[in-house]
């Protein structure tokens, strides 16, 4: 077989990351606090960007021109009759006007996790020598342990309760009546975190902090039991009262005093190095006096940054030489395109916050049980976005509500089928409440199992599966249809 070489012209399209375009990505992804970080940088390079609000300097940098306006942003009521917020004059909520919108287009690229805003490798030494905050290091756990979101939605809350120290601040009722579930289903979330590490946090007080570590290592026995019950008399070192409290000899008793002094009394101090920076919400959420929503941007988030037209227009007079031009030219570009990223940035977050609010209103109302299934690509086509936007959009992106401050991908649940063709689907919270309510209901002549349970759910519009129903029984605790048998006879 002979081999040849030879040109020849082929037809294609291929798409072309500009660095502006990349910038666009990772803004749209950027937390509030990180796009702070980077417009303060880009403030430093560019000299014709400044703050709205930035004094006067010098004269030979005038203020700001008129050419570049504020644009206010103004909350749109996320459950009208088309679901749009209206873009109107408002106070606080500020933005550069950006001029005409982005390109589509830059919606449907998909970001390149290594790649920076400037087009240079990130660097991932200093992105993994950061020690994470004790929030973040429950969050991690939280995701491990898992994944329905009624569930992700409790335990985040109970997380924000969580003082530097590790002991727990919020009461259980509290975080019930605030979530619009019952206390039961708390203290199962509570009782899977009480078991993260480091071991001790969640607790209440201090006795409960010793308790759980020594859960931790096995050694919660009878008589240490005891020992951390009566804490005044270790600290006041009364020997024969704790010796006869439980049950040991003084050498016994020395051992277990031992063990305890090498407990960490504030398990969270481990993750202290840094401080915690309470969550600052990018979208507030509140009702209005119509019963209807109010979404609004979070000013306090917002970075504002404008172009000073009158110093480019100073400068560049002066300018000389080739280069000078040719920086204060790309100077110009850049500031345009950030101005235009930023507004773009945040009518998205506000768009997709409208949505959300519009699809979980019952959330909203009457609480974490009635949490309907969304998914991102329900949002995407409701707004005309592409599904990668709104995944961006709702990474490190929070939303202060009256039921607590959530990361708006915790709004996102897995849906089940309904039973008729043309039926609404069911949350997957939702059903697993409803499998918990037929157990509880349920009579020791007719214990319901898995199979019963799929025939009542199908009756009701819910197509679900035996095995899926086993795993949602599972999942809340509940033993099979033989041993509830077993326990019911009993009884007897």
């Amino acid at each position: 077989m002979a081999l040849m070489q030879k040109l020849a012209l082929k037809q294609g399209q291929s798409l072309v990351m500009t660095p502006q375009l990349q910038q666009a990505i990772k803004l749209l992804q950027m937390s509030n606090v990180e796009i702070q970080a980077f417009v303060d940088q880009e403030l430093e390079r560019n000299p014709l960007l400044e703050r709205p609000d930035a004094p006067q300097e010098t004269a030979a940098k005038p203020e700001a021109s008129d050419d570049v306006p504020d644009a206010p942003f103004s909350a749109g009521d996320a459950r009208g009759a088309d679901g749009d917020g209206a873009v109107s004059a408002s106070d606080g909520v500020t933005l550069a006007q950006a001029g005409p919108s982005l390109d589509p287009g830059w919606q449907s690229i998909r970001g390149q996790g290594t790649m920076s805003l400037d087009g240079e490798a990130s660097d991932f030494a200093a992105s993994v020598s950061r020690e994470d905050t004790l929030s973040e290091h429950l969050t991690k756990q939280l995701n491990l342990h898992f994944r329905e979101p009624q569930d992700l939605l409790i335990g985040q809350y109970i997380i924000g309760g969580v003082n530097e120290q590790g002991y727990l601040t919020l009461d259980v009722a509290a975080i019930a009546e605030a979530m619009g579930t019952d206390e039961a289903q708390v203290n199962r979330v509570l009782g899977v975190l009480k078991t993260f590490d480091p071991a001790g946090v969640f607790a209440s007080d201090l006795k409960e902090c010793l308790a759980l570590q020594l859960r931790e290592r096995d050694h919660f026995d009878p008589a240490m039991e005891i020992l951390v019950e009566n804490l005044p008399l270790v600290a006041r070192r009364d020997y024969p009262a704790l010796k006869a409290l439980c049950g040991v000899s003084l050498d016994d008793l020395h051992d277990m005093i031992a063990e305890l002094r090498q407990l960490n009394p504030k398990p969270g101090h481990a993750f202290g190095s840094e401080p915690v920076m309470p969550v600052m919400p990018d979208v507030n959420v509140r009702a209005a006096p119509d019963g209807s929503w109010i979404v609004e941007l979070n000013s306090e988030t917002l970075p504002r940054v404008l172009i000073n037209n009158q110093y480019a227009a100073h400068v560049s007079g002066g300018a000389s030489r080739a280069e000078d031009k040719q920086f204060l030219s790309e100077a110009h570009a850049n500031a345009s395109w950030l101005v235009k990223s930023l507004d773009q940035r945040a009518r998205t977050i506000l768009k997709v916050a409208q949505e959300i609010v519009k699809q979980q209103d019952a959330f909203l109302v009457l609480g974490i049980a009635h949490l309907r299934p969304i998914t991102l690509r329900m949002v995407a086509e409701a707004i005309e976005m592409h599904e990668s936007t709104v995944s961006r959009v709702t990474s490190n992106k929070y939303m202060a509500t009256p039921r607590g401050t959530f990361e708006l991908k915790y709004f996102f649940t897995n849906a089940i089928a309904s039973a008729e063709a043309s039926g609404e689907t069911h949350s997957s919270e939702s059903v697993r409440h409803r499998i918990k309510e037929l157990i509880a209901v349920e009579s020791a002549e007719k214990i319901l199992s898995d199979d019963d349970l799929v025939d009542i759910l199908k009756t009701e519009s819910i197509d679900i599966a035996r095995r899926t129903v086993a795993k949602y029984r599972e999942s809340l605790n509940i033993l099979s249809s033989v041993q509830r048998r077993r326990e019911a006879r009993a009884k007897r």
